[in-house]
């Protein structure tokens, strides 16, 4: 185990870069850069989460596969918005969170497939996720034409809540019954002309 004095260092290294890259950073990448085994970031981190709620303090550590990433606390959330005054805001439209949940489960998968599920087109709602980066370009299928792979983002993971796809729940055959209805209805909501958002 490391001294006192090297803890602190490693603690205040973690801290200067979590901060400064403002993104989830893997562990990996950290234990080189500190010249340290991964268990051991890994407990110097847990030391710093820890540090930070019994001090009461305004930032946490943020678990994320095995990155992890430097984030003020929810509970300050209310005052962050007066001092960003006009926040960006998400708006999820059902046909929106469908394609989302889509991509989520069947990832890493195509415009192509995600339409064939849904019935309809889904060019609208695959922008909107890339634009909210909650999905990204994963690279492409090796078939004719090339078409891209979409799959989910570390910001999809902090916006639902979970550390990793893994905790995402599972769909029920209901469920997957449901979205398959909802997807019928909007294709002949848009053969009759009317808009779906």
């Amino acid at each position: 185990m490391r001294g006192n004095m090297e803890r602190q260092k490693a603690e205040a290294v973690l801290e200067a870069i979590l901060f400064t890259m403002g993104e989830a950073v893997e562990i990996s990448r950290l234990a080189s850069v500190l010249e340290m085994e991964e268990k051991e970031v890994k407990d110097v981190l847990a030391g710093m989460q820890e540090r930070y709620e019994e001090e009461n303090r305004g930032i946490s550590l943020l678990w994320l596969e095995e990155s992890v990433q430097l984030t003020t606390k929810a509970e300050h959330y209310e005052y962050l918005i007066k001092i960003a005054k006009t926040p960006r805001k998400m708006v999820l439209t059902d046909t929106v969170m469908e394609t989302l949940s889509i991509v989520a489960y069947k990832q890493p998968v195509t415009r192509l497939e995600v339409e064939r599920i849904r019935g309809v087109s889904c060019d609208h709602a695959i922008n909107k996720l890339l634009e909210y980066d909650l999905i990204t370009e994963l690279g492409r299928l090796d078939a004719p034409g090339r078409p891209l792979l979409f799959g989910t983002t570390e910001q999809f993971l902090r916006c639902f809540g979970v550390r990793s796809l893994d905790e995402l729940p599972e769909l029920s055959t209901v469920q997957v019954e449901e979205f398959k209805q909802q997807a019928e209805a909007e294709a002949g909501m848009l053969q009759s002309g009317t808009e779906v958002v």
